[in-house]
């Protein structure tokens, strides 16, 4: 979408660029919970790990912008409503951000109406969080509302309380907004600080007190809560939209039997994974309100002029004077500040940045490899890249990602040639030899087929597919393909798991092995059952292990799982045995129902005689009848560099693939055949024939 306008949230991104020029120390205070996760890692992962991705959280670049409006240039198949050439208003942090070129899942936009203009629309998502704090008082004709907090969302609030048929009385500190207010035609408006509070709000209710108050403001402090006690009505409803201190009076709600809530900023589906990015929508007659509902209400409220919003644009500047325009934020100002615009203007984009050309590297005398990353999330940034950094003789040729900061940061960083939005445009790059790809699961099948297709050369972070079917034509187009594939099964080559499969190689019998896996992860999008969640998603790590120590191929497996249900929110804990042909026996135990006070995983492998055991990749020993041999490590080691080193090691030099295509198969097989498995209850051979 080519955006026309976008709002500059002046309380909101104020605040994100405030905190973004404190200390370290300042910023923790800020976010303890962020703290807690940063501590958690280091019993994890260590401290080293733990503060490489704090680093790289504090060093990624906010997209500043939620609520824009613009023109589709193109729409996807699923996106049934929309157009090119659709006039859209959109919202969502990362998605309607202040640029040029924004991409905007289908249920973060709203059609505008003939009649509305593209600068007022640009305001909707602002007046959908307005409207959700109206909803989820719950009025009903007639009742009276306090609004306390007349800043931007305080006003588009009392249009809107207006337009609907409410009797609206206005609080706030500074007398220019109350002016404003009741020029914008409030029934009644009090200066906290300076007028007489108790007297105004028994006047304007007959003694009784508001049905419902509303609170828009933001402040550090607990004051705006205290003044909706105060102006409420026995058993009315106080509603927190703005961001201030919570501290719940409990003696006056007590006496007031008030009802406290919530209000889900633009309104339900809001955090909702699959409602805001998958498409998913509620049903109609069960949610009535959505994020996108509320979008297209207040373009309603604009189009039948039940509102007007004109006078809130304060001031409109072009993208090209955005200095200018956040000065005006911050600076001390004799104009009341509301909605500050920007304006696109109408020039050719393209989904390709040419990036300062990077110095050349001196090499070793053997062949450059020119790489391509597609997916710049968390695991490309903390484990494929830092490893990358150690391997001689590569470039980074471009990198492509669906956020245009990250392309551009990555990129400037690891000196690119190019960034771009458009993955594809590196699979036409005829300079690049190996694409890595570090997507969404959903993702790789398609991106591995077109990259092999291609020609390129291809590491696929794992999974590479999220079902049989996908499966199969991978493979199909790997065998003829001219490049190599190579999937991210990283254990198979950390010391311990190289050491144990030179140890236990000669054994003379088959190998029982344990893999325990604790991981009590939070809410993440690998839950999705649409990106295979965590059993394809991680597990086919497992059976990939299994198959590496045991040399053999799965011939059955069966296995349990906790259903979701008594505090167990996802399919995550299962166990699972896989048999192989050459007798072998390996059993995985994952886990998210523990804590993180025991390390991830933790393996032993009997065998011949011997036993194995490995600790989280950093201690291990082997313990024969007649000794013990410690294998302890200084710091984890779980084989990324190593796999990476093969890997362009067999590109450079016309090599076999450090994993063979069979190998691959046999992995992703068998974790299918898990998750059948556990789906019937009953134990799920595997065929190799042909």
């Amino acid at each position: 979408m080519k955006n026309k306008y976008s709002v500059i949230s002046v309380g909101t991104e104020k605040n994100i660029i405030e905190l973004s020029k404190k200390s370290l120390l300042q910023k923790a205070k800020e976010r303890p919970d962020y703290v807690q996760k940063f501590f958690m890692l280091i019993k994890t992962k260590g401290f080293k790990w733990a503060w490489g991705v704090a680093q790289s959280k504090l060093a990624t670049d906010i997209a500043l912008g939620y609520s824009s409006a613009g023109e589709i240039v193109a729409a996807g198949n699923e996106a049934e409503e929309f157009r090119a050439g659709d006039r859209v208003a959109c919202a969502g942090q990362d998605y309607a951000s202040h640029a040029e070129m924004i991409f905007v899942p289908k249920n973060l936009c709203a059609k505008i109406p003939q009649n509305v203009p593209d600068d007022e629309a640009a305001f909707a998502t602002i007046g959908a969080i307005a409207m959700q704090g109206i909803r989820r008082a719950e009025l009903t004709p007639g009742e009276s509302v306090a609004v306390v907090g007349l800043g931007l969302l305080g006003q588009l609030a009392v249009k809107m309380l207006k337009a609907y048929g409410h009797p609206v009385i206005g609080f706030d500190v500074n007398p220019r907004q109350v002016e404003f207010a009741k020029n914008s035609g409030i029934d009644k408006c009090v200066v906290i600080g300076k007028d007489d509070i108790e007297s105004q709000i028994k006047k304007f209710t007959n003694g009784k007190g508001a049905d419902a108050a509303l609170i828009y403001a933001s402040t550090k402090t607990d004051d705006p809560l205290k003044l909706a006690v105060e102006v409420s009505r026995m058993r009315g409803r106080v509603v927190q939209i703005g961001n201030i201190k919570t501290e719940i009076p409990w003696r006056d709600f007590y006496k007031k039997e008030l009802d406290y809530r919530a209000s889900m900023s633009y309104g339900r589906g809001r955090y909702d994974h699959a409602f805001e990015e998958g498409g998913m929508d509620y049903p109609f007659d069960l949610v009535r309100w959505t994020e996108k509902g509320n979008l297209e209400e207040f373009l309603r409220l604009l189009s039948d002029k039940e509102i007007s919003i004109r006078d809130l644009i304060t001031d409109v500047y072009s993208i090209d004077e955005a200095e200018k325009a956040y000065k005006a934020v911050f600076e001390e100002s004799s104009k009341l500040i509301h909605g500050i615009v920007l304006s696109y203007p109408d020039r050719e984009m393209s989904q390709r940045m040419q990036l300062p050309v990077a110095e050349e590297k001196k090499g070793t005398g053997t062949r450059e490899v020119k790489i391509g990353l597609i997916g710049l999330g968390a695991f490309m940034k903390s484990e494929i890249l830092p490893h990358l950094k150690l391997c001689s003789d590569v470039r980074i040729q471009g990198v492509a990602s669906g956020g245009g900061l990250d392309s551009k940061n990555v990129g400037k960083e690891w000196g690119a040639e190019y960034a771009t939005s458009d993955y594809k445009k590196l699979l036409e790059d005829k300079d690049i030899d190996l694409i890595i790809c570090a997507t969404r699961h959903s993702s790789h099948a398609k991106i591995a087929k077109e990259a092999l297709a291609a020609g390129k050369h291809v590491y696929m972070e794992k999974p590479l597919a999220v079902n049989e079917e996908e499966l199969e034509e991978i493979m199909r187009e790997a065998e003829k393909s001219k490049g190599m594939l190579f999937v991210g099964f990283n254990r198979r080559f950390s010391k311990h798991f190289t050491e144990a499969r030179r140890e236990f190689s000669d054994s003379g019998t088959p190998l029982q092995i344990l893999y325990r896996i604790n991981y009590a992860l939070e809410e993440h999008w690998t839950h999705d059952p649409k990106e295979g969640g965590r059993l394809i998603g991680e597990a086919c790590h497992f059976t990939d292990a299994l198959g590496f120590l045991t040399g053999s191929r799965p011939r059955r497996v069966y296995g349990g799982v906790i259903p979701v249900g008594g505090g167990v929110p996802h399919e995550e804990n299962f166990s699972f045995t896989v048999e192989f042909e050459d007798g072998s026996l390996g059993t995985v135990f994952y886990s998210g129902v523990g804590n993180f006070r025991l390390p991830k995983e933790y393996i032993e492998i009997y065998g011949g005689g011997k036993i194995m055991v490995i600790d989280n990749f950093k201690s291990g020993k082997i313990l024969t009848a007649g000794k013990t041999r410690s294998v302890n490590l200084k710091k984890q080691h779980k084989g990324y560099f190593e796999e990476l080193d093969l890997l362009l090691s067999a590109i450079r030099n016309g090599g076999k693939p450090p994993i063979s295509l069979e190998e691959l198969y046999a992995s992703h097989m068998a974790i299918f055949k898990v998750q059948e498995s556990l789906k019937t209850g009953q134990t799920v051979s595997l065929s190799w024939e042909g």
